[in-house]
């Protein structure tokens, strides 16, 4: 499992935490992160960012999966499968994680802690949602197929 895999189950344990308790103190939800990523500050920053990002950003971003899941309403879906989405979500939208890969790590979160039918469900929904917002390529920096002198020019 890649490192920052376990940093997002540790952040979808949190959010998930948090929907069913939204009481707890944000504090030990810090101290939680800090005790299960064994204090590796990197992967610590990972997922507080992660946690932090989808606090900070949740009304927009359940907007977003409002609109995207058809048919579904966010007090419909499993809280498993809300929050896995609200992560990847946050990637696209506002991280800088590669779309794919965000949606990748959240199907595997999917199966391994969701339904049968998850890692579908979660994938339709981001899939959606990157082709909405995915950000245009670079430019490449090719030569023009066809030289200037073949091209005809327009008189000023």
């Amino acid at each position: 499992m890649t490192t920052r895999r376990r940093a997002r189950e540790v952040a979808l344990q949190v959010l998930y935490e948090e929907d069913i308790n939204p009481l707890r103190e944000f504090s030990v939800a810090d101290q939680f992160v800090q005790k299960r990523m064994l204090q590796n500050k990197p992967l610590v920053t990972f997922a507080l960012e992660l946690l932090y990002g989808v606090r900070n950003h949740r009304t927009d971003i359940d907007q977003v999966l409002s609109k995207h899941a058809a048919n579904w309403s966010l007090k419909r879906m499993t809280t498993i499968d809300r929050n896995i989405l609200r992560i990847s979500a946050y990637e696209i939208l506002f991280g800088d994680v590669p779309g794919r890969v965000s949606i990748n790590e959240a199907i595997e979160l999917a199966k391994r802690y969701g339904s049968r039918n998850s890692g579908q469900f979660v994938n339709g929904i981001l899939d959606r949602i990157l082709k909405e917002h995915q950000k245009p390529a670079e430019p490449t920096a090719e030569p023009p197929a066809e030289s200037e002198e073949a091209s005809p020019q327009l008189a000023n």
